[in-house]
């Protein structure tokens, strides 16, 4: 017979971004402990309101099915003495086992016989495995845990109900003074507790009293709310993903509903105004047929139409006080001139150990002036970059930015464009923050990307001088993400960033006198490991094979962007039929040139060569070098491919550890010369080739 169970945490109101990812991972784990338990089952259906995580399992299983099996226990001569007698080691393992020794057998494994038994287990009813969710329920974790009362456990709000319920029996388990029950509770305010008969009628009887457990069904509804209010009134309104998602997980019962503010406050830039009403206070902003933002917004409020013209002016209310302070600030802030802010930057604090942002800044704009004409900036454009890199931190210090946070960089562009900067200034401002996540949109200008890297290098620079490296998963100043951003920019814009441009970076700083006092220089090679170590990750996350992201990353080769083509080439050709052959003749050469022993430059001497394919080598491996700095990674790829055969020719016909020290260390140095052009693409030995 096939059963249906029903098990519910009923909590305090839990934060609107917990609830989500709390009921995907209570999900993830009971599927487990049921594939642990050898319980199956036909369908899952998961619950999530801000009061309660649920889940509806359907088509269980009687019981666990039932094990025989046989168990290999220590050898025979550990397990019986000469007399035949049974060893204590034999005794305990029948015991362990659940048998006698009557139960033994011997069997031959591999030339030595060992004691092994039958062991038949009898599974369990579900009754008993069910019981079994009170632990599956205590490892739930979540960002943030509390604890209640006397004790000592800790959870993401108080227990306040349990429900576990087989067809129409209580499961029993209890977590602290709770215990599980057929009771759970409707909406606070509108609905009262309901007494279960059974596991199925959860949802139904939850709606009848006013609560609507299906998040996607919850979602639904306001959307369809909304999308109606908008047809009512000619707008439109633009439903937010993450918003939507956010007011979902507040509510249990959604009513939506549409209010107003006074359209004085359409002065204050949109930005403001979204940022108030989406960000603040939850609210829909509201655009009419030509995507102008209209004096209205619409809310989603946890319960029914009584009273809604109350809530409606409440929320009116509370959201024109916001904008009124917003409109303030906006005034206020356009009275100090641009010089203003900059100065007022020398009293705030980039980091106590490293600098004030105004240094910073001056850090950032000496990187600029050298980073800029290596990306190719045009005139104009490192004209813009030269003047957005000394204000491009000014809003940090303006009201509306200390009131709303999130507008930095947006406010930033806003203002500069009222005190006359150039657009490409302007954009560059507020462009400098992207991307503001690890899949956010990168800056759209090169001005805005040049200074997006040269602001997050600096961060990444000093705070690993200073001795604050992230380490496991602990990154308190987001320096992940910020190299993230370099290594997405780099690859989007194709620009070329290895080791010896940071260093020749660090030297443009100490020639305009603007260095900190810390030794950046020393720590580049770890910031390149931890900018690479960006690049394998989001090469994961396109599922490249491991082994050419291996390959590409572990190479002595720092050029970001060879990282991400050559990971992209050796993908490419991988499947070709000669792949094989080729990384095989030149993973050879990176074998053999390692054995190489002398320092100084790597010189080949063709008076030295004992053969037509040294020579024949040396020519082939001189047109790669001719060509090598004019190729993108793609036609580079196919250059080396060119070298198989004159490599192959070459291991033939040389010995390469030669008796004579000077012929063996000119065909290494041989060797190394194509080694050195090899690890552009990577260290090939870490390919798996078949």
């Amino acid at each position: 017979m096939a059963h249906t169970f029903l098990v519910e945490i009923g909590l305090e109101e839990m934060p609107a971004h917990v609830v989500t990812p709390s009921i995907k991972q209570f999900e993830q784990k009971a599927k487990a402990y049921l594939k642990e338990q050898r319980i199956t089952f036909d369908k899952l259906k998961a619950f999530s309101t801000p009061r309660r995580l649920a889940l509806q399992i359907s088509g269980l299983a009687d019981k666990q099915p039932d094990i025989d099996e046989e168990v290999k226990g220590p050898a025979k001569k550990i397990a019986q003495d000469d007399a035949g007698n049974w060893s204590k080691a034999a005794i305990g393992f029948t015991k362990g086992q659940g048998v006698t020794t009557d139960d033994i057998t011997f069997k031959e494994l591999k030339g030595t016989e060992y004691v092994y038994v039958n062991k038949h287990i009898e599974g369990q009813p579900v009754e008993s495995v069910l019981a079994g969710f009170e632990d599956v329920i205590k490892r739930l974790t979540f960002p943030t845990m509390m604890k209640w009362g006397e004790y000592h456990f800790e959870y993401v709000r108080p227990i306040k109900w349990l429900v576990a319920l087989l067809d129409d029996t209580v499961i029993p388990f209890s977590i602290l003074d709770v215990h599980t029950d057929r009771e759970t509770r409707g909406h606070r305010f509108l609905g009262q507790d309901v007494t279960l008969t059974n596991a199925q009628d959860y949802e139904a009887a939850l709606t009848e009293q006013f609560v609507i457990a299906d998040a996607a069904k919850r979602k639904a509804e306001i959307s369809k709310q909304i999308e109606t209010l908008a047809s009512q009134n000619n707008w439109q309104i633009n439903i937010d993903a993450d918003l939507l998602e956010e007011v979902n997980n507040l509510v249990e019962w959604p009513t939506a509903f549409a209010g107003s503010f006074d359209e004085k406050y359409l002065a204050i830039p949109e930005a403001v105004l979204i940022t108030s009403m989406r960000d603040h206070q939850r609210f829909f902003y509201v655009l009419d047929q030509q995507g102008r933002l209209l004096p209205h917004f619409v809310s989603v409020r946890n319960g029914n139409r009584e009273y809604i013209e109350n809530v409606v002016a409440g929320n009116e209310k509370v959201l024109a006080a916001r904008l009124s302070d917003a409109m303030f600030f906006y005034e206020e802030d356009q009275k100090p001139n641009l010089a203003d802010y900059v100065e007022r930057l020398k009293t705030v604090s980039f980091h106590d150990k490293i600098s004030t942002m105004y240094d910073k800044m001056q850090r950032v704009h000496a990187i600029g002036q050298s980073l800029g004409p290596q990306f190719g900036l045009s005139d104009d454009e490192q004209a813009a970059l030269d003047r957005a890199s000394q204000l491009y931190k000014f809003d940090l210090v303006t009201g509306m930015v200390g009131e709303f946070a999130e507008l930095q960089g947006i406010m930033g562009e806003k203002y500069a464009l009222l005190k006359g900067e150039s657009k490409a200034t302007a954009a560059a401002i507020r462009e400098h923050y992207m991307p503001i996540s690890a899949d956010g949109d990168l800056p759209a200008t090169k001005v805005g990307a040049v200074l997006a890297v040269a602001d997050k290098l600096d961060s990444i620079l000093t705070f690993f001088a200073a001795g604050m490296i992230p380490s496991g998963s602990n990154d308190p100043y987001a320096l992940r993400r910020q190299a993230s951003g370099i290594v997405r920019i780099i690859r989007n814009e194709k620009w070329s960033f290895d080791e010896q441009m940071v260093r020749a970076l660090l030297a443009a700083e100490k020639a305009a006198n603007v260095a900190p006092d810390l030794d950046q220089l020393s720590q580049v090679p770890a910031v390149f490991a931890f900018l690479k170590d960006r690049v394998k990750v989001i090469l994961q996350g396109e599922k490249v094979r491991h082994d050419i992201i291996d390959a590409v990353v572990s190479g002595p080769n720092t050029d970001l962007l060879d990282n991400f083509e050559a990971a992209t080439v050796l993908a490419e050709h991988q499947s070709d039929d000669d792949f094989k052959e080729i990384i095989e003749a030149l993973n050879r050469v990176l074998r053999l040139a390692a054995k190489r022993t002398t320092d100084g430059d790597v010189l080949v001497d063709a008076q030295l060569f004992e053969n037509d394919s040294e020579a024949a080598l040396e020519k082939a491996v001189q047109a790669v070098e001719d060509e090598a700095d004019d190729l993108n990674v793609a036609d580079y790829f196919k250059a080396l491919a060119q070298l198989k055969t004159p490599i192959t020719d070459y291991f033939e016909a040389t010995m390469i550890m030669a008796d004579d020290s000077k012929v063996k260390n000119n065909r290494l140095n041989q060797l190394q010369l194509i080694a050195d052009l090899i690890y552009r693409l990577g260290d090939l030995n870490q390919l798996i080739v078949k």
